[in-house]
């Protein structure tokens, strides 16, 4: 199944939403913006 995330992002702050492609929500986070917070997010399982 694919998915697709958004991303709005900030200095400080990125937000995530995460959706199925039926456009179901899978997962919606707020993360640091920087690339190690946000690797960390999308590797998680699940």
């Amino acid at each position: 199944m694919k998915h697709h995330a958004g991303l709005d992002v900030s200095l400080d702050e990125t937000s995530v939403c995460i959706v199925d492609e039926a456009g179901a929500y899978v997962a919606e986070a707020k993360v640091a913006s920087d690339s190690a917070a946000l690797t960390d997010f999308f590797m998680r399982p699940g």
